[in-house]
Parts: structure tokens; C-alpha cells; sequence
């Protein structure tokens, strides 16, 4: 499965660039640019927060919800290290 992508409006000076820079590598342009993009991707994704992880996997859309505070006299679930980001 082939996909390609189509860049319009590009300044022809960046396209130069990428063009140049491609060569050095020895891939297509195409190429580059999906390198490009995935080590941008890459370098901004951020790790979680231990909550966000276990309200992914347990919250309420998968049917768990922790008790109320009332109720059974807790203190809500709390990560250490998470007001630190």
C-alpha cells in the first residue's frame, strides 16, 4: 500500500531545502517528510499522568467509578508526584 503526500502552497525555497536535505539522506522527499513528522511527534508526546492512565483503563466509561468521599469516609485517589509537572 502506497500513500503519498501532497504539500501545496509551499514556499519554493523550503521545498528547495527539502529537497537538498533528502538527497543527503537517500530516501524521496515523501520520505523525509514522514521522518520529519514522526520525530516531531515523537519529541511532543507527553508521558501520562498516573491518574489519566487509570482513569483510561478504570473510569467511568469502562464502568468503575470510585466511591464517593461521603459515603465511605476516603480521601480521593491521589498520585504523588503529579503537581510536580
Amino acid at each position: 500500500m502506497s500513500s503519498g503526500i501532497t504539500i501545496r502552497d509551499i514556499d519554493p525555497k523550503d521545498k528547495s531545502w527539502l529537497t537538498r536535505e533528502a538527497r543527503q539522506v537517500g530516501v524521496s522527499m515523501e520520505e523525509f517528510v514522514r521522518r520529519l513528522i514522526h520525530e516531531k511527534r515523537t519529541k511532543t508526546e507527553r508521558r501520562p499522568k498516573p491518574s489519566e492512565a487509570f482513569a483510561r483503563h478504570f473510569g467511568k466509561d469502562h464502568g468503575v467509578e470510585p466511591p464517593s468521599k461521603t459515603r465511605w469516609k476516603h480521601s480521593p485517589l491521589s498520585f504523588a508526584g503529579e503537581d510536580r509537572e
